[in-house]
């Protein structure tokens, strides 16, 4: 009769976010999340398959975590300009918030494992791509309704804030300071006169 798992999968997977998010995926030893989670690497293998395969689920996890209420927030039906302005002072919070100044998951997949490993490329695109269509959605709507320009297509609007809520996160793991990423938070929002 087969053991039953004694442990959390959703909390060994958010414990593997965390070393993640502060060693990158190469930086990351199985040590490493086997301290992490409290988990033997034989039960990580078991649940996960791989190291590969624990770091998709950390990946879903993110997604879940940071951009579906992202998402949700833009379709929330409420002004556009306070809604986008709120999403980006909300990622300047996050990166400077807690002093730990943890890297985005999908920044550092991108640049680190997206052009080696297809299933990591489609869930940061698919991630990409739900929050570029929130954005078109409310960007598009705003513009029938004269609160925006006109002048770029809410196509071209959506790429561009989303390219830069990005650009954000890379600054900020570069230099976290909350006063500077505001001010780039409010120039990126003058796309909107």
């Amino acid at each position: 009769m087969a053991r039953t798992r004694e442990f959390d999968l959703d909390a060994a997977v958010d414990a593997a976010m965390d070393v993640f998010r502060r060693k990158g995926y190469e930086g990351t030893s199985m040590r490493d999340l086997s301290e992490a989670t409290g988990l033997g690497s034989g039960s990580i293998y078991a649940a996960f398959g791989s190291k590969d395969g624990l770091y998709l689920a950390v990946l879903d996890l993110y997604r879940q975590r940071y951009a579906t209420p992202m998402v949700d927030l833009l379709r929330s039906g409420n002004d556009a300009r306070a809604v986008i302005r709120e999403v980006f002072i909300g990622s300047v919070d996050d990166i400077t918030g807690d002093g730990r100044h943890l890297s985005c998951l999908i920044v550092g997949a991108s640049m680190e494992r997206a052009h080696q490993d297809v299933r990591v490329a489609d869930r940061l695109r698919s991630t990409t791509q739900s929050l570029e269509a929130a954005l078109y959605d409310l960007l598009a709507e705003a513009q029938l309704r004269g609160q925006i320009t006109s002048d770029r297509s809410a196509t071209d609007l959506a790429g561009f804030l989303v390219t830069s809520l990005q650009g954000l996160r890379v600054m900020g793991a570069i230099n976290p300071d909350r006063a500077a990423l505001t001010r780039y938070a409010e120039v990126a929002l003058t796309c909107l006169d």
